[in-house]
């Protein structure tokens, strides 16, 4: 089987041969995996990796955008006045053109794109604190602000699938260590309505639609699945979201990408705890349910000994199992 077959059936919620597996490692560790392995596209081959996550694309805002504010708050209002970026430039989409054809063509792998969500998106231009009162405040004007937002996302989202990205990956934090950054209600009056437009676009397109969302956002897992999404990623167990539970309650309805904590379970040098954590979670899933990955980039305090002691370990158990 194809490793791009294996991660579709795997998302349709049928049986593959084998839990597919990937991991989000170039951020922090690319030094120390390129002495090791030569560069990171040799460790993501030496482990058979069965798909790729892409970053690219344009920004939202063109570079100097927020000069006039001289570093001052930026309101909902203002952000209306700030002209984003033309999505459909075609320049910025061009080392995502170059990874599909590394990855999928020349390798058969599935590729997922990042792409803006909503509340994250903003983030960088408010200050999350400030986001957050602003929230308060000014919801009119953040109805705005998250419309536009939303008619941007769908337009990148599109550009991608041109280019021949299997999912559109929305990264889009919300959640704490415990629970939503915010109420529920609100999370329905002011981030459900705009992750829709571009979940039925991607819907619409025939193409596959995912998640990225830290901390617990257990809450809202109903509306998440009401969005068509066919991919959550992390359901971070270090922030109470159980996979048994999951398993148990939601894995026909979506399927989770994750279960190697970065938080709590690799690159902290506990190799026993490592181990254990790892055959837990591949013998849950032996029978599908999961896309084998990081809950997030592996930090740089990660050896690369534990790095590979972690995915040799994977690599054997997957295909003993499978």
């Amino acid at each position: 089987m194809l490793p791009r077959e294996r991660v579709i059936q795997t998302i349709r919620h049928q049986n593959p041969d084998r839990v597919p597996v990937y991991a989000w490692v170039r951020a922090n560790l690319e030094p120390q995996i390129s002495e090791r392995f030569g560069s990171v596209e040799a460790f993501e081959d030496h482990y058979e990796f069965d798909f790729a996550h892409l970053f690219g694309g344009p920004a939202c805002y063109a570079e100097g955008a927020f000069d006039r504010f001289a570093g001052q708050p930026v309101t909902p209002r203002d952000l209306l006045d700030v002209p984003m970026a033309d999505p459909d430039e075609l320049e910025p989409y061009a080392s995502i053109s170059e990874a599909v054809a590394h990855h999928k063509d020349r390798r058969g792998r599935f590729v997922y794109v990042q792409t803006p969500g909503i509340f994250e998106a903003n983030n960088g231009v408010f200050g999350i604190e400030n986001h957050l009162m602003y929230l308060a405040l000014y919801p009119e004007d953040l109805h705005r602000v998250y419309r536009r937002q939303a008619e941007w996302n769908r337009a990148f989202a599109c550009n991608c699938l041109d280019i021949g990205v299997d999912m559109v990956h929305n990264s889009d934090d919300w959640g704490s260590q415990n629970a939503l950054l915010f109420s529920p209600q609100t999370w329905w009056e002011l981030i459900y309505p705009y992750h829709k437009i571009t979940c039925d676009a991607v819907k619409a397109r025939g193409a596959f639609v995912s998640l990225h969302c830290d901390g617990n956002f257990s809450s809202v897992i109903e509306g998440v699945l009401q969005l068509g999404y066919d991919v959550v990623h992390p359901w971070q167990e270090s922030a109470g979201m159980n996979l048994s539970l999951y398993k148990d309650q939601y894995r026909d309805k979506i399927t989770v990408m994750g279960g190697l904590d970065v938080q709590t379970t690799i690159g902290f040098g506990k190799t026993d705890f490592l181990r254990d954590e790892i055959l837990r979670v591949l013998s849950m899933f032996r029978d599908g349910g999961l896309l084998y990955c990081t809950t997030h980039f592996i930090q740089d305090h990660c050896t690369i000994e534990e790095l590979v002691f972690a995915y040799d370990l994977i690599h054997e158990t997957v295909r003993a199992e499978g």
